[in-house]
């Protein structure tokens, strides 16, 4: 049957093969569908990465060019002066590698260190004020302070423990009722020996000094009966004097200080850096060959603290991927 020549109409049949064409020639590599599509979604490979908005630490580092790592002067071996009176130690060796996984962060080949001296007393202000980005001490992480800054995952861990003369009597806290105990100003030693005295009824007098070699010339020169403080730091600056004969640590340990890099609270862009240094210092072992430079070797002044690595310490080491096995 032909279509009449007054209705112009084609067979229901015809109809669909030609709409079924246009669809095809449509829908082809080069059709006008095809060419819709492709523009409405892209393939992957030709859409540009969005850049990703830095902020917090990261976004003052890029800004600036510069990570401020903060030091002490006599914190040995984690954060001091050598005898060129440049900042060395096993802390801010490994802020050092955060500050590398920071300009691979940034995309930058070289990230400038400044390095900024604090103190027992300003260290956490500085940190929680902007100052500072990294405190690269012996830092001790405990709740209190969580609340001012964050911390990265241990470092070390240490404890609270007397220092006396060589010639003293005391052996512990409680041989020291009545008498001077000195103690450096912004740590916790501050607070276990008040609280230790007051609980015990020993009416100690607390010395503040300005840092450990203070306290020890307090201890030296008898205006001190024993210096409070953590067992590593009182061996490291009886190293660093190479006065280890003239005084013994005494006593239990009167406190548990775990020791982290402190960092600015509510950055978890940082924050995630900083893990990622850690999990590769113990990875690939590296933070063996730091912790053994400073701990286990001669340090600058040619004096061994002859402190291996503790069980303790190379647990919490293998949380963050030290292999167990050695290799």
């Amino acid at each position: 049957m032909t279509p009449s020549p007054r209705s112009g109409r084609l067979p229901w049949s015809r109809r669909l093969a030609l709409v079924a064409l246009l669809l095809s020639v449509a829908a082809g590599p080069g059709g006008a569908l095809a060419q819709a599509e492709e523009e409405a979604h892209p393939p992957l490979a030709d859409l540009a990465p969005e850049p990703r908005l830095l902020t917090g630490t990261l976004a003052r580092i890029k800004r600036t060019g510069t990570i401020r790592l903060g030091h002490r002067v006599d914190a040995v071996p984690f954060s001091f002066l050598d005898a060129r009176g440049r900042p060395v130690g096993y802390a801010l060796d490994l802020c050092r590698a955060v500050a590398d996984d920071v300009a691979a962060e940034l995309g930058l080949d070289a990230l400038p260190v400044q390095l900024v001296p604090v103190t027992p007393d300003d260290r956490l202000s500085r940190v929680a004020a902007g100052e500072v980005d990294l405190d690269c001490g012996s830092t001790t992480s405990t709740v209190d302070r969580q609340r001012l800054v964050a911390f990265s995952p241990t470092t070390f861990v240490s404890a609270t423990r007397l220092l006396v003369r060589a010639d003293s009597r005391a052996r512990a806290l409680r041989d020291l009722r009545g008498r001077k105990v000195a103690v450096t100003r912004g740590t916790t030693a501050v607070a276990v020996v008040q609280d230790l005295s007051a609980r015990s009824g020993l009416a100690l007098e607390l010395v503040a000094a300005r840092d450990y070699r203070e306290a020890l010339d307090l201890l030296g020169d008898g205006r001190a009966d024993a210096v409070a403080g953590d067992e590593v730091l009182l061996r490291g600056v009886l190293a660093e004097r190479r006065a280890g004969k003239g005084y013994r640590v005494v006593g239990p340990a009167l406190s548990h200080e775990p020791y982290a890099l402190a960092f600015a609270r509510g950055d978890p862009a940082f924050a995630a850096v900083v893990r990622r240094t850690f999990r590769r210092l113990a990875g690939s072992r590296d933070v063996v060959h730091v912790y053994n430079r400073w701990f286990v070797r001669p340090l600058p002044s040619g004096e061994r603290l002859r402190l291996p690595m503790s069980r303790e310490l190379e647990e919490l080491w293998r949380i963050q991927g030290l292999p167990s096995d050695g290799s």
